[in-house]
């Protein structure tokens, strides 16, 4: 192991100042010290080395032919200090978060603005989680969850994102205009077997619309919500919609809803640990997924 011999870096660092002013009190004004405390460090580096850096003048310090060769290296040195540490700083340490959500709302809402966090936090990587079920929030499994229910869990910090409204909803193709044309055409379900709410159905629907001679039964069933709209949107049938998770094609009318009654569900809340509540990463995420709130259907 090299061991090196280097005198006291902070009589290298007020020398290096001094040699580029020639001035002990511009080298002081640059580090934030006293014009003495520069003179001082100067006659320990003199000292130190056994021979005479600076000329001593009335109004400017004149470099020895010893002062110019450690110049010339103390500043390279510096220069190549200051050029590492620069790009070290540059480059953030990254940090993850996982954020568990249902499969629609990954897909409907939140996937096609990862753009503008990745924009605002390039150093910050979200990992989506997609499942009904509830997941633990500790660090691992997951940091942050979009759930939906009451708002009230113990020890969790929850932030009220939208009502889920659910309505029947079709291709404007299948010309829905009361509620008897339902007989003519089939029902789309959406039936996640994992989910911990009770599912919003048609029979649900056909009870409080007071509809009769209807199947409510009959039709496909599909385990992903998605899956649900895609068949809706191929004219494929009529499905119990959330709205807020169809506002781009009720607003371009590939989707409509062409009447009621809707159906109330759980709302759906942004929740994390209380622990973590400050925590710069969790705040990053919580304030991205805040801003997409103005997007979803009034």
């Amino acid at each position: 192991m090299t061991f090196r011999t280097l005198p006291p870096l902070s009589a290298l660092r007020a020398f290096e100042a001094a040699a580029r002013h020639r001035s002990a009190k511009l080298a002081a004004e640059e580090l934030s010290v006293t014009a003495t405390a520069i003179s001082h460090q100067l006659r320990t580096l003199e000292d130190w080395l056994g021979v005479t850096l600076f000329l001593r003048k009335p109004r400017q310090l004149e470099l020895t032919a010893a002062g110019r060769e450690l110049m010339y290296a103390s500043g390279n040195a510096f220069d190549m200090l200051a050029g590492t540490v620069a790009r070290l700083r540059a480059v953030p340490e990254r940090q993850t978060v996982t954020l568990s959500t249902t499969p629609a709302v990954a897909a409907r809402w939140l996937l096609p603005h990862v753009g503008l966090l990745r924009a605002q936090h390039p150093a910050l990587d979200l990992h989506i989680h997609v499942t009904h079920e509830p997941v633990a929030l500790d660090g691992h499994s997951a940091d942050v969850a979009i759930r939906y229910g009451s708002g009230r869990w113990p020890g969790l910090v929850a932030h009220k994102l939208f009502d889920n409204v659910f309505a029947p909803t079709c291709s404007p193709a299948l010309k829905l205009v009361h509620t008897k044309d339902l007989a003519r055409h089939g029902l789309l379900h959406f039936d996640a077997s994992n989910a911990k709410s009770v599912p919003i159905g048609w029979s649900g629907w056909q009870k409080l619309a007071n509809v009769r001679g209807l199947d409510a039964s009959a039709g496909p069933v599909f385990s992903d919500e998605t899956h649900t709209i895609s068949a809706a949107l191929a004219g494929q049938g009529v499905a119990l919609m959330s709205r807020a998770l169809i506002g781009d094609e009720l607003r371009r009318g590939t989707l409509v809803c062409p009447f009621g009654p809707e159906l109330h569900g759980e709302p759906f809340h942004l929740v994390y640990p209380e622990a973590r509540r400050t925590d710069p990463a969790v705040q990053a995420v919580r304030e991205w997924v805040m801003s997409l709130l103005p997007l979803l259907p009034v």
